[in-house]
């Protein structure tokens, strides 16, 4: 059994929706996860409010308060590759994140992700990642180290104040001249079935999109091309969809265009997409700084 060392928290929705106590909320809203085992993790101290004061089996339910658990999963997979710390200073780090592994805690993946393994690393218990890449994507996150100027780096992303490059390779037709062309792809993105998958809404008009990304074909080779792509926006599995829009899913991706049977992680072939390069002008000191990822797609592919 792997249990998190530190709380997720979940708020209780300001519309009652007929549950009596927390529990009831819990056992609806984590449908996954069967009554009792809530019953268990609140009977051994394991929920609570922000201030840690328990909460019970009987304690009422009270709309826009925050609950706070511990995650476990029976039997946690471990990722065979490590990240590396590129940049620390005493408000941010920044990692290369290998394929696999998640930024978070989420499904069964508690301690295995990359937030628990810098805090193990580097001893900074407040460290919080600043934005997401996919569990299925390589390259650059960001940490916050310092609470007090934590606001200052979620702004970067929140006003789009931060230049993020990828790189993805996807199969390509010798035929067609990909070579320098330039795509800018915008629409909107919806929720699909299953609910981790999103989708083009095709009925939206052009002025509802919500996700916008530039694509450029960077080279060109005999059966695969490279291509660099900028997301302006930062919906979940954005470039992914959005690759598959121009016709070039990317390569190993296991959602998009269809959602493969699930199987074993094959670590030989992951999805080639990778987070290369970050730029911003940092807050505290006004100063221009740029990041490249040490990681590299599957060039084999492309010489192949």
């Amino acid at each position: 059994m792997s249990i998190s060392k530190y709380p997720s928290k979940v708020s209780l929705p300001q519309v009652n929706q007929g549950w009596t106590t927390v529990l009831d909320f819990l056992a609806e809203h984590f449908s996954a996860i069967d009554k009792s085992i809530w019953l268990q993790r609140i009977n051994e101290g394991k929920v609570h409010w922000a201030d840690k004061s328990l909460i019970h089996h009987d304690t009422p339910y009270q709309a826009q308060r925050s609950v706070f658990y511990y995650r476990e999963v029976p039997k946690e997979p471990e990722i065979p590759f490590q990240h590396s710390i590129l940049f620390q200073n005493e408000h941010i780090l920044v990692t290369d994140k290998p394929h696999f592994l998640p930024v978070t805690p989420g499904g069964q993946y508690v301690n295995e992700c990359l937030q628990h393994r810098l805090r193990k690393a580097t001893g900074i218990e407040q460290l919080q990642a600043l934005h997401r890449l996919d569990r299925e994507t390589a390259g650059l996150v960001m940490f916050s180290v310092n609470p007090e100027s934590r606001s200052q780096y979620h702004a970067l992303f929140a006003e789009k104040k931060i230049t993020k490059t990828y790189l993805a390779i996807a199969e390509t037709s010798s035929k067609a001249e990909l070579q320098d062309k330039e795509w800018t792809v915008k629409n909107k993105m919806i929720k699909a079935k299953p609910s981790f998958l999103m989708q083009i809404d095709s009925k939206a008009q052009a002025s509802e999109f919500n996700s916008l990304s530039i694509i450029k074909c960077a080279k060109q080779y005999s059966s695969h091309s490279l291509f660099e792509l900028k997301p302006i926006t930062g919906k979940t599995h954005q470039l992914r969809i959005h690759m598959q829009s121009i016709g070039y899913p990317i390569l190993n991706d296991k959602f998009y265009p269809e959602l493969r049977a699930k199987t074993e992680e094959d670590y030989k072939n992951p999805l080639q997409l990778l987070a290369n390069e970050l730029s911003f002008n940092d807050p505290i000191t006004n100063k221009p700084l740029t990041f490249k990822s040490e990681l590299t797609l599957d060039l084999a592919v492309l010489l192949s």
